[in-house]
């Protein structure tokens, strides 16, 4: 019974990182390297992403600055950057390219709210239903006669404590992700 539970929290686990993961890809005002990551560059014929053929740094809270390592893949870089789905226009001064972020507006920042809540919720339904195929795992197993009925029991109450220690930890990560986009 420990391996059920331990198997169900480690996939409790990766739905918070995945969160985690979909929260990083929001903008929320403040230049981060996470934001050019999903940037693929047509790089002499091959897509490549953007970290593979330059050095992405953040200077400062609003810039974004990535230095190709080969002068002949600075227009497709800035080209990249505009057809992406970011909306940023990129300067290039034949040295560097930078972004600067623009602030955000209030309309745009609730918008982003709004996503970060459907992203918590996706994963608060992953947990739960990680916390389905545990349960029906204890009950195949008291079927089974490999546990008894209080065995059982127990396990499902400790199942149900790990979804709602994990569900809160999704609110947790959310509230942050909240407060870090409403921040002016």
């Amino acid at each position: 019974m420990q391996s059920v539970l331990d198997d169900g929290k480690k996939r409790m686990a990766g739905a918070i990182t995945s969160l985690e993961k979909d929260f990083s890809k929001l903008r929320t005002g403040r230049a981060t390297t996470a934001l050019v990551d999903g940037i693929v560059v047509d790089y002499y014929g091959t897509p490549t992403p953007l970290n593979q053929l330059s050095s992405v740094s953040v200077p400062d809270s609003k810039t974004i600055t990535i230095q190709p390592w080969d002068k002949g893949a600075f227009g497709a870089v800035e080209k990249a950057i505009q057809t992406s789905d970011l909306g940023f226009n990129p300067v290039n001064d034949g040295k560097i390219i930078r972004i600067v972020i623009p602030p955000l507006t209030e309309e745009r920042r609730k918008e982003l709210v709004k996503i970060a809540k459907k992203y918590t919720e996706d994963a608060k339904i992953a947990i739960r239903n990680v916390r389905r195929d545990m349960n029906d795992i204890l009950k195949k197993m008291e079927k089974d006669k490999d546990i008894s009925e209080d065995e059982k029991k127990n396990g499902e109450t400790n199942v149900q404590k790990m979804t709602d220690d994990f569900v809160k930890q999704t609110d947790d990560v959310l509230a942050g992700k909240e407060k870090e986009i409403l921040e002016i």
